[in-house]
């Protein structure tokens, strides 16, 4: 996404947020993070910004009026005037520890930084990060004495690993600005807490998005719709959702008439399709054209769930990736048993 060697740290603040709902403290730091060698400005540099090299764009969004966004004013603020940093830092602080409602929520520190020199989407601009460490993990001093060497334990950051993190781009202010997200946490309530309640942001309308959207739309009608209108075998389910996948695969950009023909060709089952892609898009608030640029980011990802696998009782898994017409399907009536007949010109 961009270049860390082109991208300059200006400011940096720490403050520690403690649980509210657990009665836990909120310290805020009167100074501002001294950064003063080249060896630490790289290594906060790589923390704070490898993680999000294929980070996915989200916007900040408020139901009722994008003004009232608390952490896109304090970002505001910071880009309209970068003296005013330390106070907004604060506020952003102030912020999280308010929203820290939720006993399962771990207390730790809150950096935020000012990055210059990005490059983003053909520009350059500023950028915003704000991140937060939970965890700690033991590392190994290793000091030379007068006769060898002494180990010594120390707690810290590994600058590998990333808890919580986002980064906040000066443009497209109007629609939320440009936002990427970052959050290692995968269990419960705690999961949607940083983008969701802190936060408050949604995916962007991007091509990774329409992609991702697109293709989970084409998996839950091949997988949901289908078998309640029509008769349909497992293989030609896994047809459908091999030809969908495929077709993104192969094409740079979306094309509604083609991909319909290409993947579902019945017009009753095409009819089907676009009824349901519009109960979709009224399901989730999302939106897309006829024709649209394909994320093969998106494509990479999503293809991982459409699973091409015919389960066999507890003995076999056949996996389907090609000529659906090399399958058949067929009963045994003296064995009582179904059956798949294979076609096949070599065996490998």
């Amino acid at each position: 996404m961009f270049a860390i060697s082109d991208i300059r740290l200006e400011t940096l603040a720490t403050h520690y947020v403690g649980n509210k709902a657990n009665g836990e403290d909120l310290e805020i730091s009167k100074e501002l993070v001294e950064t003063d060698t080249q060896e630490l400005k790289h290594a906060l540099l790589t923390y704070f910004l490898t993680p999000f090299q294929q980070a996915e764009s989200y916007n900040f969004w408020h139901s009722s009026d994008l003004k009232l966004h608390e952490i896109m004013h304090f970002a505001t603020a910071i880009f309209d005037n970068p003296d005013e940093f330390l106070l907004q830092s604060a506020n952003i602080a102030r912020h999280l520890y308010e929203a820290t409602n939720l006993p399962n929520i771990k207390s730790g520190e809150l950096h935020v930084a000012y990055f210059k020199g990005c490059p983003v989407d053909g520009m350059m601009t500023d950028a915003i990060g704000i991140y937060k460490t939970e965890s700690k993990e033991t590392f190994l001093k290793l000091n030379q004495i007068k006769n060898g060497y002494k180990f010594e334990p120390e707690q810290g950051i590994n600058p590998s690993k990333m808890d919580k993190g986002c980064l906040i781009f000066n443009v497209n202010k109007e629609d939320g600005y440009k936002v990427c997200v970052l959050d290692k946490t995968n269990k419960g309530g705690e999961a949607q807490f940083w983008k969701d309640i802190f936060l408050k942001v949604r995916a962007a309308a991007d091509e990774y998005h329409t992609t991702h959207d697109y293709l989970k739309l084409c998996k839950d009608f091949i997988v949901e719709q289908i078998p309640g209108e029509y008769e349909v075998s497992k293989v030609e389910q896994i047809d459908f959702l091999n030809k969908s996948v495929d077709y993104f695969k192969k094409n740079e950009q979306f094309d509604k008439e083609s991909f319909e023909q290409e993947v579902f060709k019945q017009p009753e089952l095409i009819d089907s399709f676009r009824k349901y892609e519009k109960q979709f898009q009224e399901d989730y608030e999302v939106e897309w054209g006829d024709q649209f640029d394909i994320s093969s980011q998106a494509v990479k990802k999503q293809a991982r769930v459409f699973k091409s696998v015919i389960k066999l009782d507890k003995n076999f898994h056949v996996y389907v990736h090609g000529n659906s017409d090399l399958i058949e399907k067929g009963y045994d009536a003296q064995l009582g048993m179904s059956y798949y007949k294979i076609y096949f010109e070599e065996e490998t």
